[in-house]
């Protein structure tokens, strides 16, 4: 599993961290590990609809926290569980863009079993860094 959740790190809250060899790995496994904590079986959710996202930011760790909260903001204004399907990061200049496929369907109660509602993703311990291994992200989602 490329992510962990972390009991010890927030109380109220739930935290975890990611990892991946690439960036996009990463924000692939951060981008499951949010969708997870919303609902408990991820094979529940079919492949029904796609979003493209296209974000930028002069910060990495800020793309990867605008790209979490805005899994949050469709989940809230639309009703979608969404899973990343294709994430493509690059630089372009000072600023680094995400390209993302995101594929899912609209929330159904009878058949995603659903654990937390996810409110936001807070600067809590929020960490992007690269290791030896790749990259390693920190996230704690209030719930």
């Amino acid at each position: 599993m490329p992510y962990e959740y972390l009991p010890d790190i927030a109380i109220a809250d739930v935290a975890f961290r990611a990892e991946g060899r690439t960036l996009e790995d990463l924000f692939a496994a951060a981008a499951e590990a949010t969708t997870n904590v919303m609902v408990d079986d991820l094979s529940t959710i079919r492949d029904k609809e796609e979003i493209h996202l296209d974000l930028s930011e002069d910060a990495l760790d800020m793309l990867l926290f605008d790209f979490l909260n805005e899994l949050i903001f469709l989940k809230d204004t639309r009703q979608l569980l969404l899973l990343a399907k294709n994430v493509r990061i690059s630089a372009e200049g000072s600023r680094r863009r995400l390209l993302a496929t995101l594929s899912g369907e609209q929330l159904d109660p009878a058949r995603h079993p659903l654990n937390a509602d996810v409110k936001a993703v807070t600067l809590h311990r929020f960490e992007v860094k690269e290791t030896e291994e790749g990259w390693v992200a920190t996230v704690v989602l209030d719930i």
